[in-house]
C-alpha cells in the first residue's frame, strides 16, 4: 500500500506561480511513475505530467513550457508558472506500480484555482 498526501494548491492570479508536493509513503519502493492529474468541474480527469524512477518526464501539451515535474526520492513536486485560468482545476497525486503500472494509487486532490 502506497499513501499520498499532497500540499501547496490555493488562489493564484492569472501568470502567477505555485508549487504541489506530493509525498509518499508506506511502500515507497514499489513506485514505479508519480504523476499529477487535474479535474475540473464538468470534465474528465486529465494526466498533467508524469515522471518515472529513471526521471524520464511527458507532459500535457497544454502545459508544455510552464509546468515543471520532479521527483525526489518519495515526493514528487510539480511547479505551475505562467498559470492560465483554465488551469483552474483540483489537482490529484497520482503513484503506479507493479508489472505494466498493474496498481495505482490516489492523493486527496488539492484545488488551484487562477482568477483576477
Amino acid at each position: 500500500q502506497v499513501q499520498l498526501v499532497e500540499s501547496g494548491g490555493g488562489l493564484v492570479q492569472p501568470g502567477g506561480s505555485l508549487r504541489l508536493s506530493c509525498a509518499a509513503s508506506g511502500n515507497i519502493f514499489s513506485i514505479n511513475t508519480m504523476g499529477w492529474y487535474r479535474q475540473a468541474p464538468g470534465k474528465q480527469r486529465e494526466l498533467v505530467a508524469a515522471i518515472t524512477s529513471s526521471r524520464s518526464t511527458n507532459y500535457a501539451d497544454s502545459v508544455k513550457g510552464r509546468f515543471t515535474i520532479a521527483r525526489d526520492k518519495n515526493t514528487v513536486n510539480l511547479q505551475m508558472n505562467s498559470l492560465k485560468p483554465e488551469d483552474t482545476a483540483v489537482y490529484y497525486c497520482n503513484a503506479a506500480g507493479g508489472i505494466g503500472n498493474s496498481w495505482s494509487h490516489w492523493g486527496q486532490g488539492t484545488q488551484v484555482t487562477v482568477s483576477s
